[in-house]
């Protein structure tokens, strides 16, 4: 059990000191409170006193400086390690205590540590950072001076389970080595993940701990050492984002998204206006609920009544599309507040984006005091097409389906719409997030994980406002449906100056990447592959078990794919002897049967068919991967039609696997790709990466959803 009252002990003593970092000593009894050992230590003030602690912890031992003013002990000449006599402890003393006033003349000097001398173990980092988007998050991952270099480390929320501690220290590049190598004993990984939980809970029970660096941490076949500690305090540390409750969000989002009217703000009848367009979308559009335009110089737009507030419309108004310069925003926001509307639309630029933080915030305020939930600004509004809205000034969309996508670009949002109506892939709702001032993808999530016209989610995002509640929604929504994630601004921009090895080594990408794989989100490289996976992974069914066969009619196309299943994640079958001989009846001497099974690409399409069957009914087979290659004696649309003919086949017996294929030929495999595709086969010509990242994503999500066993640390 964790002694809370120890550690309230010394943050009290050091806040009333107007301390923001503990003292070595302090640091120790911090970590013994919540069980994370560290070795036999004793605070010696004068030499005498480091030579008889010397003696009682035996030698040889660790002298380091103690002092609130020097952080970094060992730049300051502050670390002697190795004194293996007495005579050496007592010159050690004067020699750290002469380096420390020589490194800073004005720091005060509490004595020295006398500390027992640990010469074997593997040294790991763990520590606790508090990142400005996820909160407390903690850090596991090789130590010692190269840890900023190699930067081997992983990421998870605190506080950490020990399923997910453990799944830490397997989930670094260098796991092999604390497993034993040459001949080296394993490490205790139980030990590490403890120490790994125990920090969790300590930052979360005292949240104004905002770093905590162990430093290295010695790692044994016996257990672990906390050798260093560093623990700094910030009470800033401990704010939290303001959070509305499940209920809340659903009461806004549903008026949002469902709307029994809409009024627009700045409805103009001048084409080519902003507000006229708006209007224009929602006329033509389909939608079926009030529409009122608001104008105070017009009197009818669009054949619809215009208002010149929105206080003057009848009866209540869920959504006010604002289409007005942003200085006007604030006022025309109180009326709409004072009218009861659920969602302010805030497609005006000027705001946060331009630097105008102060005006952004006003809109912000104004919205809570009335109720208010705000989306945008700086957007090109939002379609839901269960509902035929089409609530922005950019061209409509009208193909329904079970997609959700947002973005925080408007670019990036054009390029969702153009790529759905080309790929005819039908969508739910494509939502502008902008500054999210307010409104932000866990308000999304939260909607879209309870919406019966939504089976996927993918966003584009810049940043997370509230990373940790993303989060904590996306483990939840991803259970059921997957989530799938684009992450501008991966390549690192430099880290910021930090006060400890685990605040350097947060800043970079891998946070997100740990965080929201720990999520169970499906992240994409890339804007394609997120359309990609959006589209596609709806369409395969969910994988049985992780056996995937490849069947080619080419061996280099067989290779490629079998790269991208590395690449991917994917566990290749081993073909059992059985399966082998079965497969090898229908393909000639010279192909290959194994895995990749390679038919060669001189067969006809019943060889094809025979052995695209045999994968689909093998129990033991979960999912097929087909390369074609073109030739006259099977041409493409052939292939295709076959391949859709067999597949439908085994779906009418009730066996449902996902299937994925890559076409390489002439252009008319890009026609035989599209009719494939629209039978809920994954096809693509010209490519062996696309159809085998889908498959693997779709497997990602399985896995992360508890409906495979998840084998990410192979």
């Amino acid at each position: 059990m964790a002694d809370r009252a120890a550690v309230e002990k010394i943050l009290d003593r050091a806040a009333a000191e107007g301390r923001s970092s503990l003292t070595a000593p302090e640091g120790r009894a911090v970590c013994e409170a919540y069980g994370i050992p560290t070795p036999a230590e004793r605070l010696a003030t004068t030499a005498e006193e480091a030579v008889a602690h010397a003696g009682t912890i035996g030698l040889p031992v660790v002298l380091k400086i103690v002092s609130p003013d020097i952080l970094h002990k060992t730049e300051a000449g502050g670390v002697l390690v190795g004194l293996p006599d007495v005579d050496a402890v007592s010159a050690g003393f004067a020699q750290i205590v002469d380096n420390a006033k020589a490194y800073n003349a004005d720091a005060e000097i509490l004595g020295v540590q006398v500390q027992q001398m640990l010469t074997e173990g593997q040294e790991v980092i763990i520590g606790s950072v508090t990142d400005p988007t996820f909160g407390k998050i903690v850090a596991f991952g090789l130590g010692g001076i190269l840890v900023e270099v190699l930067k081997d480390v992983t990421f998870r929320l605190a506080p950490t389970a020990s399923e997910e501690a453990l799944s830490m220290v397997d989930g670094i590049q260098a796991a092999e080595i604390l497993r034993g190598v040459r001949g080296s004993d394993p490490v205790d990984r139980d030990a590490l993940a403890a120490v790994i939980t125990g920090l969790g809970r300590l930052v979360t029970d005292f949240p104004q701990l905002s770093e905590v660096d162990l430093n290295p941490v010695l790692a044994t076949a016996g257990g672990a050492t906390a050798v260093d500690v560093r623990i700094l305090v910030d009470p800033d540390a401990a704010k939290e984002p303001y959070r509305f409750t499940r209920e809340e969000i659903l009461a806004s989002m549903n008026r949002i998204m469902k709307p029994a009217s809409v009024a627009v703000i700045g409805a103009s009848a001048e084409a080519g206006k902003i507000g006229n367009s708006v209007l224009k979308n929602l006329v033509d559009g389909g939608y079926a609920g009030e529409i009122h335009p608001i104008n105070p110089k017009a009197a009818e737009i669009l054949d619809r009544k215009a208002y010149a507030s929105i206080t003057d419309v009848p009866g209540d108004v869920d959504v006010a599309v604002f289409a007005i310069p942003a200085e006007f925003v604030p006022a025309a926001l109180e009326e709409a507040g004072k009218k009861g509307v659920a969602g302010a639309i805030l497609i005006p630029s000027g705001f946060g984006e331009t630097g105008n933080i102060e005006l952004q915030d006003e809109v912000v305020a104004i919205a809570r005091k009335h109720g208010v939930r705000v989306l945008g600004p700086n957007i090109y509004g939002y379609y839901y097409t269960p509902e035929n809205l089409s609530a922005t000034f950019c061209t409509p969309y009208d193909v329904k389906g079970g997609v959700a996508l947002s973005s925080q670009s408007g670019g990036i949002g054009m390029a969702i719409l153009g790529f759905s109506r080309s790929a005819k892939m039908g969508v739910s709702s494509i939502v502008g997030v902008g500054n999210k001032a307010d409104i932000d993808e866990d308000d999304l999530l939260t909607f879209f994980e309870q919406d019966d016209n939504t089976q996927l989610v993918a966003m584009h995002l810049e940043d997370l406002k509230d990373g940790r509640s993303f989060a904590e929604t996306a483990k939840r929504v991803s259970k059921r449906k997957p989530v799938v994630v684009l992450k501008a601004g991966r390549t690192s921009q430099g880290a910021k100056a930090a006060s400890s090895h685990t605040g350097a080594l947060a800043g970079n990408d891998k946070v997100y990447d740990d965080i929201l794989r720990q999520s169970g989100v499906i992240r994409a490289p890339g804007l394609n592959d997120m359309l990609e996976y959006a589209r596609g992974i709806p369409l395969l069914p969910t994988p049985k078990g992780e056996n995937v066969v490849i069947i080619t009619g080419a061996g280099g196309s067989g290779v490629l794919l079998s790269d991208a299943c590395v690449d991917n994640g994917l566990s290749l079958m081993e073909i059992p002897p059985d399966l082998d001989t079965a497969f090898r009846k229908f393909i000639p001497p010279f192909g290959a049967a194994g895995n990749p099974v390679d038919i060669t690409g001189g067969e006809p399409p019943s060889t094809y068919r025979n052995t695209i069957a045999l994968g689909l009914g093998d129990d033991r087979v979960h999912a097929l991967i087909l390369g074609y290659w073109h030739t006259i004696v099977t041409p493409p649309m052939v292939f295709a039609e076959l391949v859709a003919a067999v597949v439908e086949e085994y779906r009418a017996k009730g066996i449902h696997k996902p299937v994925v294929a890559s076409l390489s030929g002439d252009v008319e495999v890009e026609e035989a790709s599209d009719y494939l595709y629209d039978r809920g086969v994954v096809a693509y010509p010209y490519t062996t990466e696309k159809p085998v990242a889908v498959l693997g994503a779709k497997y990602r999500w399985a896995r992360a959803a508890g409906q495979l066993p998840d084998l990410s640390q192979r």
